[in-house]
């Protein structure tokens, strides 16, 4: 999420003040993975907020609450959706993919439940699917019926790419923390829809990470080239250096395509914000 104060003075301006950093983050990056309302759905007043301290253009990629994808498992949640949608639908245009972020466990054998979920679900908001079960992520006669389903539903299929902080270090709690929780996943870079999503965790020290991810930049200036949107999220263990890498992934997707730049960055310091005379 965007409310990282380890940020501030590095990556958002350094009188950015507690409870504003979205505002700050907006300024920077035009994406955010909503991961909060994997836990809790915002009330009304924050949503309201959320919208006005957001430019046109930007996006949030909301995951559904847990309770539908992990507890009930897309099964009798006709309630808590509607909930959910009704309450998020006032960002309007600021919505971007809404992720139902399956567990481990999800496996092909429960592929007729996704299929009857995603029947039911509102063709006014665009949808999403992450899965985690190795058998999706092999490829072949497992995996195809999957990619099939979404790709006649117009569902995006969120991809993840682990390698990098995999074959890093694990050495600092954050590492370590990255090593025993990420997913370890083989990458299949599939668009099934029209905004392919890419989850791309790295290595802690920024230089290691562009190697990695010369390839996605291929992959989104391809989907760009077919009239796609993709949305790429980069990550690393600790998260300090991640705007940077965002800005820099983009920058090099905007040297081979007709992708805008984002706007120049906010000024980090007061000093940087100073004009000479």
């Amino acid at each position: 999420m965007w409310a990282n104060r380890d940020w501030v003075g590095r990556s958002l301006p350094v009188d950015t003040p507690a409870g504003r950093e979205l505002d700050a983050y907006a300024s920077v990056v035009n994406a955010v993975e909503g991961n909060t309302t994997f836990y809790a759905t915002p009330d009304a007043a924050t949503i309201d907020r959320w919208r006005a301290a957001t430019p046109p253009g930007f996006r949030f990629i909301f995951k559904l609450p847990r309770e539908i994808t992990h507890d009930r498992r897309l099964r009798n949640s006709t309630s808590e959706l509607r909930a959910f949608l009704d309450r998020i639908e006032p960002l309007g245009d600021r919505l971007g993919p809404l992720m139902i972020q399956l567990p481990a466990s999800f496996a092909p054998g429960d592929l007729p439940v996704l299929a009857a979920f995603l029947d039911t679900v509102p063709a006014s908001f665009a949808w999403s699917v992450e899965v985690r079960h190795l058998a999706f992520h092999a490829g072949g006669d497992v995996e195809r019926p999957l990619n099939d389903l979404l790709h006649e539903r117009a569902v995006d299929r969120v991809v993840l790419d682990s390698r990098p902080v995999f074959d890093g270090p694990c050495e600092t709690p954050e590492e370590i923390d990255a090593w025993e929780k990420k997913p370890r996943v083989p990458v299949r870079a599939v668009a099934t829809g029209e905004q392919p999503i890419v989850r791309f965790i790295g290595q802690t020290d920024a230089d290691a990470n562009p190697p990695y991810w010369s390839k996605w930049v291929d992959t989104v200036v391809r989907w760009l080239d077919q009239g796609r949107r993709p949305i790429v999220f980069l990550h690393t263990p600790d998260n300090l250096v991640s705007l940077e890498l965002c800005r820099q992934f983009h920058a090099e997707v905007v040297d081979r395509s007709d992708e805008p730049n984002l706007p120049p960055a906010p000024p980090v310091s007061i000093q940087d914000g100073l004009e000479l005379g």
